[in-house]
């Protein structure tokens, strides 16, 4: 068990000590070994200072849901698949109900529902949940090879639905896929992605976070920016967010496939000129954005991040970052592992 922080204090019924009182209710880092594994989560309890010191912690039975969903899904973060909150993404992103998307994936009716609440799913079933992710082709071909498990009505619903993203998709998904090409020799969790995949829906909700908290965002400053979100995220947990990989350049940080990034259709980019008439990438907030792919963990990083930078200039981020151990030694073009993340300096 790790040292807990206080969150809150509550007026509750204290099932311990048999009486209503103010208890304090507190987070902290703990272990629980899943399929073999030992995992690393953030859990929530109640404190009863009353109580008998052997036994003063208790959580209640929501808690203990929230904390081993927790937990599946830092296990899911290390082994590379879909998290319950991307895979309930997904679902949303079709509108469609979790019977719905099990029938369309040739799946049984409840796995849908175990996968987003209880359950791990293997690699095969996270293989076709990421097939249809983003292309809704793929989704409309699994519809039609499983066009049985539905009534002509609700076949009918579905695939109306589907066919509303493939005008939107058009564009994205060849610019994702020129993303994705970058990364063709970085899709094992390694210390070269902070040991987490390429993560598009993440990237471009951290862009557009990014872009509503401050204010004439240009593409130097994000680029930075980006790293220390995902450096501090791997120092505080040992994962980083996107799964970006970051070279070490003259100015800094740059992520692998930067100018494909910037092409994303999802991404609010302007190409403006500056005050001695260079061509600069704006970036704005994207409307309609999907925030609900970030974690309260990561919108608690990029807070971070986001308070440190907001003001400073492109060129001041740029000396400080110079400043950081992980840039110092590495060279020129070389990826910068995240292991050296743990050095970054406090802030």
């Amino acid at each position: 068990m790790g040292t807990s922080t206080l969150i809150r204090k509550v007026h509750i019924a204290c099932p311990l000590c048999n009486k209503t009182h103010e208890i304090e209710e507190r987070k902290r880092f703990t272990s629980i070994t899943l399929k073999g594994d030992k995992i690393t989560y953030e859990e929530r309890f109640y404190f009863c200072a009353n109580s008998d010191e052997n036994e003063n912690e208790f959580e209640t039975g929501s808690m203990a849901n929230e904390n081993l969903l927790k937990a599946r899904n830092a296990y899911r973060v290390k082994h590379g698949l879909l998290t319950s909150d991307e895979i309930v993404a997904i679902r949303e992103n079709y509108s469609l109900s979790q019977v719905d998307l099990a029938r369309l994936l040739g799946w049984g009716e409840a796995t849908i529902s175990r996968y987003e609440s209880k359950s791990i799913q293997d690699e095969a079933y996270d293989t076709m949940l990421r097939l249809i992710k983003d292309n809704p082709l793929q989704a409309l071909e699994l519809l039609k090879r499983n066009a049985a498990k539905f009534s002509n009505s609700k076949l009918l619903e579905v695939k109306s639905k589907i066919v509303e993203k493939l005008d939107f998709y058009g564009k994205e998904y060849l610019t994702r896929q020129a993303f994705e090409g970058e990364y063709a020799c970085f899709e094992e969790p390694s210390d070269s992605n902070g040991f987490v995949t390429l993560n598009i829906d993440k990237i471009e909700a951290v862009i557009s976070y990014i872009a509503e908290r401050v204010s004439n965002l240009f593409k130097v400053k994000l680029m930075k920016m980006l790293w220390y979100v995902d450096a501090l995220s791997y120092k505080t947990s040992g994962y980083a967010i996107t799964g970006m990989v970051y070279r070490h350049n003259d100015m800094g940080a740059l992520p692998v496939g930067h100018y494909s990034l910037m092409n994303l259709e999802n991404l609010n980019v302007h190409e403006e000129e500056s005050y001695n008439y260079d061509s600069m990438l704006h970036i704005y907030p994207t409307n309609d954005m999907n925030y609900n792919v970030l974690s309260s963990e990561d919108k608690k990083i990029l807070d971070t991040v986001i308070r440190k930078f907001k003001n400073y200039k492109a060129k001041e981020i740029i000396d400080y970052m110079h400043e950081e151990k992980a840039y110092q030694e590495t060279k020129s073009d070389e990826i910068i592992p995240f292991s050296m993340a743990k050095e970054i300096r406090d802030f």
